[in-house]
């Protein structure tokens, strides 16, 4: 046997951990990824993305931590509302490591530390709402747990970005009243909705019968106004024509044989009206002689002067 040989495998042996020494030693860190070295168990330098060589035997890599934007469920939970109506509440937690040192050195599970405190920050907010305004309020909700947990997460260097409210749920028997409560809220809604058409409906045929007399109304006003400057109108015509008809017989009394035919005719009107007056099986006494001609002129003519 070679007295050389186990001089050479020993070489070997040292070669190869020495050579896998070295490739461990060789760190290419991904994007959005950090690594946390330690130097004889202290903390010495946070690796980011890139090529790094470490030394070996003295420095190791303790603690990795992702940059990435995690959501995290949060489990259902059951709390009581102010009202003291139980229900169960679940959701999703986003959070981002901020600083990989923190979040390693910090606390030992900042995952774990930010559900449970948001699990009880979930409980304490929803124990200052009454169960009608728990589902409604679920943005004062969501705002509440990010607040609080954010900053009991700052010395975690982890940043709490936003919480979303998956389902809240409560008992058959809640959920039960909670349908009855609606429907008779809709049934009162619906009533009130039909008597304010009702009571719109008679304004306004009451406003159609108040505008219909005033139309009505407005008519006969009108008519009686047109009526009444139509007579107006005729009495005026008939004035105008009777002073005309004066101012021309005058006029034509003035002329010459004037006043003999204006007595001719008062003698023609004379006998006209006397025998209109005349009927059959009547007797008419008169203080005139009608067979003297001259005297019924001459009582005309007196008349006309």
């Amino acid at each position: 046997m070679n007295p050389f040989f186990p001089l050479f495998v020993v070489m070997i042996f040292f070669a190869i951990v020495f050579v896998f020494t070295l490739l461990r030693s060789v760190r290419i860190v991904p994007q959005k990824t950090a690594l946390i070295v330690e130097r004889l168990g202290k903390y010495s330098r946070t690796l980011e993305a890139g090529f790094h060589v470490l030394f070996p035997f003295i420095d190791k890599v303790r603690y990795r931590q992702t940059l990435k934007e995690q959501a995290i469920d949060v489990p259902a939970q059951d709390c009581f509302t102010k009202d003291n109506v139980q229900v169960r509440v679940d959701g999703v937690l986003y959070l981002q490591v901020m600083d990989p040192k923190k979040a390693s050195y910090g606390i030992k599970n900042y995952t774990y530390a930010t559900v449970l405190l948001a699990q009880t920050t979930m409980r304490s907010v929803i124990g200052q709402l009454e169960l009608d305004n728990t589902f409604e309020a679920r943005e004062k909700i969501n705002a509440s747990v990010v607040k609080a947990v954010d900053e009991a997460s700052d010395p975690w260097g982890v940043k709490v970005s936003r919480y979303e409210i998956q389902n809240i749920k409560v008992s058959t028997s809640i959920m039960d009243a909670m349908e009855a409560q609606m429907k008779a809220e809709r049934e009162k809604r619906a009533e009130i909705a039909r008597s304010l058409g009702e009571m719109e409906t008679k304004i306004n045929l009451s406003m159609a019968a108040y505008e219909e007399a005033v139309n009505l109304s407005e008519g006969q006003k009108q008519r009686m106004v047109n009526e009444a400057e139509g007579e107006a109108s005729e009495i005026v015509s008939v004035a105008k024509a009777t002073a005309e008809g004066i101012r021309k017989v005058a006029e034509s009394v003035k002329a010459s044989g004037g006043e003999e035919a204006a007595r001719l005719r008062l003698s023609e009107g004379w006998i006209e009206a006397v025998g209109g007056i005349a009927k059959p099986g009547s007797k008419v006494v008169l203080s005139a002689d009608l067979t003297d001609l001259a005297e019924v002129t001459a009582k005309a003519a007196k008349m006309l002067g």
